[in-house]
């Protein structure tokens, strides 16, 4: 039998993490013949609910969870762990402007960050979820001395995940015929799904869906304010498709890409595409069968394109600007 990798998760009692821990036990992120180590992580406030749900862990009986351990304790959450999933963090209440939850947020992310780096496994990579999880993640990263960059991820295969099932259902196809499809910058209203370079069967997005207006238009919009009308209809965030979609990042970022395919989620960028170095944006990326990944080069860029992407990555400097008193110099 293969080492267990260990996955520490914060949030571990909320509704993401509720819906996604099952799914790692069981073997959905990492494979049917990899054990895994679950430590989980709650402020002290969730400590009673994380009991109920390692309960539940234990009485699935899972044959390739090999221990739980739940704690309030950031060092102790992390030690040894390869997969840091920062799911948890304040929601944005009303009154509450995209400032004020960055600076709330950037100070958990601050402590996480830095307790990583202090007893995590030397390999391991992290995956923030928690809004607004582009500045979280550079918030993260830039206090985790010592460790790579490369190492850190933020989210946005949710909005790749949407923006296909948007195509797939005006195509009359399954969302599994649509590929090359990449969310670029921000998770947040300004990202950009790219219909330009997506294709479906094999085609070209505008070769199948000849209705320009609707991609330029209600197409964009409905991907980017998709988890706001969830909120309107369920009454509550977006957690079982968000759950879904942290399974789908670690799998693309722990196996080769398909030939000729991408997938989408936030790096710290190194001047590709123009975009600033530094910024923590969502960009097409490849994975090799090592586990390395890289962005792809050559992806062609329009000027309608280019528009969208400069709004989104504008607001990721913004929101760099607005927590860098957490960014160590």
């Amino acid at each position: 039998m293969k080492d267990a990798i260990t996955v520490s998760v914060t949030g571990a009692a909320g509704q993401i993490g509720y819906a996604l821990l099952f799914r790692i036990a069981s073997g959905a992120m990492f494979g049917p013949d990899q054990p895994v180590k679950l430590r989980l992580i709650e402020i002290e406030p969730g400590m009673a609910a994380l009991e109920g749900v390692i309960m539940e862990l234990e009485d699935c009986a899972f044959p390739l969870l090999q221990g739980v351990h739940g704690t309030s304790d950031l060092e102790d959450g992390f030690t040894g762990t390869n997969w840091s999933l920062l799911v948890g963090s304040v929601p944005r209440k009303d009154g509450m402007e995209r400032n004020d939850l960055l600076g709330i947020n950037g100070k958990i992310f601050t402590g996480q960050g830095q307790a990583i780096a202090k007893a995590a496994a030397s390999n391991v990579r992290t995956l923030v979820v928690g809004n607004p999880c582009n500045t979280n993640a550079l918030i993260a990263m830039s206090n985790a001395a010592g460790v790579p960059a490369e190492q850190f991820f933020a989210m946005t295969r949710l909005d790749e995940n949407r923006a296909k099932s948007q195509l797939a259902a005006k195509a009359g196809v399954h969302s599994s015929d649509v590929t090359n499809l990449c969310i670029w910058g921000n998770h947040s209203a300004t990202q950009y799904p790219d219909f330009t370079n997506a294709r479906i069967k094999g085609q070209l997005v505008s070769e199948v869906i000849s209705d320009q207006a609707w991609l330029q238009g209600e197409f964009i919009s409905t991907v980017q304010k998709r988890g706001a009308a969830i909120i309107k209809a369920r009454g509550l965030s977006s957690a079982a498709s968000a759950a879904n979609a942290v399974v789908d990042t670690v799998v693309s970022l722990s196996n080769e890409t398909p030939a000729g395919d991408w997938h989408s989620v936030a790096v710290a960028s190194s001047g590709a595409y123009g975009i600033e170095p530094g910024l923590m944006a969502s960009m097409p990326i490849r994975t090799e069968a090592d586990g390395s990944w890289s962005v792809v080069e050559g992806v062609p860029v329009d000027e309608f394109s280019q528009g969208k992407i400069d709004a989104t990555i504008n607001e990721l400097r913004e929101e760099r600007e607005a927590v860098k008193h957490l960014i160590p110099a």
